[in-house]
């Protein structure tokens, strides 16, 4: 029997019969939310459907630092880089140029935050720049394998949420391809996504610094050089979709108002569309946060995301567990 695609009364005559169907999101309690996805997965992988759509168009675009895994209490990336700056900073005390980066390697974020962008970007520069591309994924990889979370004592690779992970799978399972679409840095993502969530680096879209091609010692390398060339966040993401993707998805996840374009972007195009927002509403399991956070802040996408027909997934109500045991 083909139980791909199946109507009610299919379900009921194999019910009855004793066959088992398994749960595609085990980890989603029995809410709105899942039954809202189940229902929308279905009716476009549906060819009897008359919002069936085609598996070459089926495309699953998902935020990354609060949609994936977690973002508090700063983004994973600007831990990364502090680290790498406080190491650099031992080997090198000249390095600390400026008020903003003394700062940062004696871990004074309050200090650090006080040079705002431009200062972040310069521990970004320090942190992330003359080191080849292949060089920073693996140092990325490894710290994100074996450093661990001020708070939980997890390394930070094992905070990835266990119900994204499972939507993850199920869209695939369904024919949909799915893609990263992050303000974080794209070679800071690449380094673990295919481990982390079954995506392939080449389906990773985020920011990029300036990158140059070189030949050291005979060997043709891809080096970083720091600084910013494409902000993969907010109107961006529309951007570095139509870029790296070149079709406009039907399906958009993400948690923050950092996202609201690309769901808006999303549910704009024909057919049928799938808008999805993570409210962090759990602040026993994970962290509850909306619209004062310093990070992942959502006003707009909960002010004007439900009249936009977007599910707001609670964290706390629509998910039995955050993280994989």
């Amino acid at each position: 029997m083909d139980l791909k695609h199946f109507s009610f009364a299919a379900l009921v005559l194999v019910v009855s019969s004793g066959l088992a169907i398994a749960d595609p999101l085990p980890s989603w309690k029995g809410t709105e939310a899942k039954e809202r996805i189940i229902a929308f997965v279905e009716s476009v992988t549906d060819p009897a459907s008359e919002d069936y759509i085609t598996p070459a168009d089926r495309i699953a675009t998902f935020d990354n630092d609060g949609c994936l895994w977690t973002e508090q209490p700063v983004y994973f990336q600007l831990l990364y880089a502090l680290d790498i700056l406080k190491q650099k900073a031992e080997a090198d005390p000249s390095i600390l140029s400026s008020d903003v980066l003394k700062a940062a390697a004696a871990g004074d974020m309050e200090g650090m935050m006080a040079g705002g962008e431009e200062g972040l970007l310069e521990i970004i520069n320090v942190s992330h720049g003359d080191i080849t591309v292949d060089a920073f994924e693996a140092s990325a990889y490894e710290w994100l394998t074996t450093a661990t979370h001020p708070t939980t004592g997890k390394t930070y690779a094992s905070m990835i949420y266990q119900p994204m992970l499972e939507l993850l799978s199920y869209l695939r399972d369904e024919d949909f391809t799915t893609y990263i679409v992050s303000g974080g840095g794209i070679d800071f993502i690449r380094a673990i996504s295919q481990e982390a969530y079954g995506i392939p680096p080449s389906q990773v879209v985020g920011s990029q610094g300036n990158t140059s091609y070189q030949v050291v010692d005979g060997v043709p390398v891809l080096q970083k050089d720091g600084g910013i060339s494409f902000i993969d966040d907010k109107e961006g993401k529309p951007v570095g979709i139509i870029r790296h993707i070149g079709q406009r998805p039907i399906f958009a996840a993400g948690n923050s108002d950092g996202d609201f374009q690309m769901l808006e972007y999303t549910m704009a195009g024909e057919g049928a569309r799938f808008g999805m927002l993570v409210h962090h509403t759990d602040g026993e399991r994970e962290f509850a946060y909306d619209r004062d956070s310093h990070v992942g802040q959502l006003n707009r996408g909960l002010d004007e995301g439900p009249d936009r027909g977007w599910l707001i997934v609670d964290m706390a109500n629509d998910w039995k567990t955050i993280w994989p045991e």
